[in-house]
Parts: structure tokens; sequence; C-alpha cells
């Protein structure tokens, strides 16, 4: 769609088709798996068996805005239809009342009827008409000699602008509603897991294809997922937030050129125990939340879509759509959902922390304890320095050097030289300056 309108090249589309074509997923579910929200953005849900009907009436307004553009004009038809029926049956009773109806001589002036050249209800409804909507083409007009008239005159006039407002109302509202606004903010069909700063993260791209900028613009991503608690109550949708990498702890992004999104997989991540085989066995969709305002029209817009575990790809990245061309910066929408692969182990993040020999503290201690397993000798391992066996040993990190390795070392090392060792620990360095090593 967006092609045919000529806001996305047609090489987007094809680059698309290629993509899939070439990297398939392997892990594709036989059988498509329900996702409460559709790429376009849309809810997948169904309302049943809804017993208060009568509650959309309540709000009619909103009720006629979320019709259909069918629905909403047959209604817009419809509405000035029956008011001209209705107060073209009224003309034509008041006529009909006063003797208007008869027929008679055009000399006899002694007759004044409440509305002049009505002889018919065909007359009485082009009445009504020229009433509402004020065109007046002077044939037909209210006398001073029926009261009533005039009383029906200013009902039918405050009715009709009443109806004009209601119905101009629901069609601008539909035309300017957000999700239009949304039909120009493009996400990547899939989402990637792939290290970055020694990490596994969760990333997706998102662009805006207008040069209007969207202010305040936030990101929020949820997990959605069927949960069983310690009770056996079955939660079928569990909304767990998930937070955005962002250096100033929130959501806010500045959209000016398309951006990767990502989450980094860490203890509080619930991501944190898929690795690359379970993906495609976890029940569970990522569901991603652009809000903002629009920069011309001051209206809040929302763009959603969602990722399902097909959709995630293991170990790849994407391209940089970004150049530098004459002084100002170019992106290729060409290449917006193309992806690399990356080396990247099929681990999950808790296995790799336990690979790492990374676990959580505890909660009065203020050293890093819980290491990880170590060896400690003939057949023995030591966890945090201390064997598992319960025998008292030397507490020595996983990060010190063996005795085997404080041997080695190169002969200006040897000789007294300076060296700078940098340590890691948890969370924080430790920088040993000046050691000095005396040979013998």
């Amino acid at each position: 769609m967006l092609a045919r309108k000529g806001l996305l090249p047609d090489g987007f589309l094809l680059t698309r088709l290629a993509e899939d074509a070439t990297h398939p997923n392997r892990f594709r579910s036989k059988s498509q798996r329900a996702r409460f929200i559709t790429k376009t953005g849309s809810c997948n849900v169904a309302h049943k068996n809804i017993r208060e009907q009568g509650r959309f009436l309540q709000d009619v307004f909103t009720t006629m805005v979320d019709l259909k553009w069918q629905h909403s004009l047959l209604i817009f038809t419809s509405a000035f239809l029956c008011s001209w029926m209705l107060f073209a049956m009224v003309w034509w009773l008041l006529a009909f009342a006063h003797g208007d109806l008869e027929p008679r001589d055009h000399n006899d002036i002694g007759h004044v009827p409440c509305v002049t050249a009505i002889h018919s209800f065909t007359s009485a409804f082009l009445f009504s008409i020229e009433v509402q909507v004020t065109i007046g083409f002077g044939g037909r007009m209210v006398t001073e000699e029926c009261p009533l008239a005039i009383t029906v005159l200013i009902i039918q006039n405050i009715l009709g602008l009443i109806i004009n407002a209601v119905m101009l109302g629901c069609v601008f509202m539909k035309t300017a509603q957000a999700n239009r606004r949304a039909e120009t903010l493009i996400f990547s069909r899939n989402a990637v897991i792939a290290p970055r700063n020694g990490r596994p993260t969760f990333m997706f791209r998102v662009g805006d294809l207008r040069k209007s900028m969207i202010i305040s613009a936030t990101i929020q991503l949820q997990v959605i997922r069927r949960t069983v608690t310690a009770e056996g109550e079955v939660i079928p949708v569990c909304q767990l937030d998930v937070q955005v990498e962002n250096p100033l702890r929130s959501n806010g992004i500045f959209l000016v050129s398309p951006l990767i999104v990502s989450h980094t997989i860490d203890r509080s991540s619930p991501l944190y125990d898929i690795s690359a085989q379970s993906l495609n066995n976890e029940d569970l969709e990522i569901i991603a939340i652009l809000e903002g305002v629009v920069e011309t029209t001051g209206i809040t817009m929302q763009a959603r879509t969602s990722y399902t575990p097909e959709e995630i790809r293991w170990g790849r990245r994407f391209v940089s759509i970004m150049t530098e061309e004459e002084g100002r910066y170019c992106v290729d929408y060409s290449k917006f959902g193309n992806t690399v692969p990356v080396r990247m182990p099929a681990l999950s993040a808790r296995e790799l922390d336990a690979t790492r020999g990374v676990q959580e503290r505890g909660p009065s201690e203020g050293q890093p304890q819980g290491w990880g397993l170590v060896r400690a000798g003939r057949g023995g391992y030591r966890r945090g320095g201390r064997t598992c066996d319960g025998s008292a040993a030397t507490p020595r990190p996983w990060y010190a050097p063996t005795e085997k390795e404080e041997e080695k070392g190169t002969p200006a090392q040897k000789k007294g030289h300076k060296k700078m060792v940098k340590l890691e620990e948890i969370g924080r360095e430790i920088r040993q300056e000046s050691i000095e090593e005396m040979s013998d």
C-alpha cells in the first residue's frame, strides 16, 4: 500500500521478499499461533456474549467514530433523509389542517396559507429541505398566519444544526484519527537477539517516513505470556513491562531517523531464560508501543506491533542504513529490515552468566559471592573459594591468576618493571597500580 502511494520505493518490498526467501525460519511452527496484536497494530481480540449492549448507546459519538466507513456514511445519509421526511410530514399536516391543500382560484386573495406554494406532500418535502439546509429558492415561505408554523420552523433549524454538527464531527474525527498517522511509522518485520557490549540484547528497528516529527515520542515494550502462579492459578494473559535500553532511564526517543530499539537481557528481563533452542517453544509475544504527539495536528497517536517467537532471529543484527552524503544524512529504506549473522552462543543469558561465574549477591553481604564451580584440585570443586566438601581453603576469586600463571611472564617483567593489572569484580573495577616483582 505504501509502495503504491509512493511513500516507499519498490525496492523496499522486493528486498523484504528476497530476505524472507533467503533466510526462512527453520523453526516455524506448523499451526499459526494466535497473537494479541497483529503486525499492522490492530488488536486481535474478539468480544463475545456482551449482554449490556446499551452501554454503547450511552456514548453515541465514540460508537459512531469507531464504526466502519460504509456504516458511518449510511448513518450520515439516513439522519438527513429521516429528518427531512419527518418535518415534511409536519409541514403537510399543518397545510392540511389549515386548509391550504384545497383547490382554490388564483385570484382569491382572501385566504392566507401558513406556507405558500404547498399543494402536496412533494412540495412539503421540498420546503423541508429548503428550511433545513437554508437553500431558500424563494417560491415557498412561512407567513404570519400560523404561529405554530413559526415554531416548527425554529425547531427544524435547531435540530438541523445539531445533526450537521454531529455528523460533520464524526467525519472529521474519522479522517483525523491518530491511527492514520501511524500508517507512515514502520517497524521491522523481524526482531533479533545479538550480543551488544558483551550482553545478549533484544533489538528491533522503527522508522518514520514523514518529515514532520513525532513530538515527545516514547517507546514501550511488554511481554505477554501464559503463566502459572504458585497456587496453581493459570493466568492466560500476563503482561510484563520490559525496560528499554536508554542512558536517561526513560523510554523517550528522538525519531528523526530510523532507530534500533534495544533491551538488554539481564536478570530482571523476562527473556533471561530463553535460549536459541527453547525460543521456538516459548509461548510469549513481545508488544512494541510507540506513542507521541503529531507535530502538524497536535493529536496524540499510537503505533503498535508485536513479535512472536517465529519472528525473532537469534544471532543476527541489523545492517546500517544511514550514510553521510553532501553534508547531510541519507537513509536507505531498502535495507530497513536486512540483517546479517553474528557469532553468538546458543545459550540463554542465565546460562552465560553461570558460565562466566556471575551470580547474585547475598542480601546482607557487600562482597560478591557465589562465583560458580571452580576446579579445586584433584577431583574437587570449590564455590567462591570454598571446596564443595566443606574444607577450608584460601579464598581466591575466579579472576586471580594461578600459581603457574604467576610463574610465567616476560623477562622484562621479572626484572622489576612496573605493570598495570585490570581486575573485574561483578559491576566494579579494581585497578592495582605499581606492582613490582623483584627478581631473585
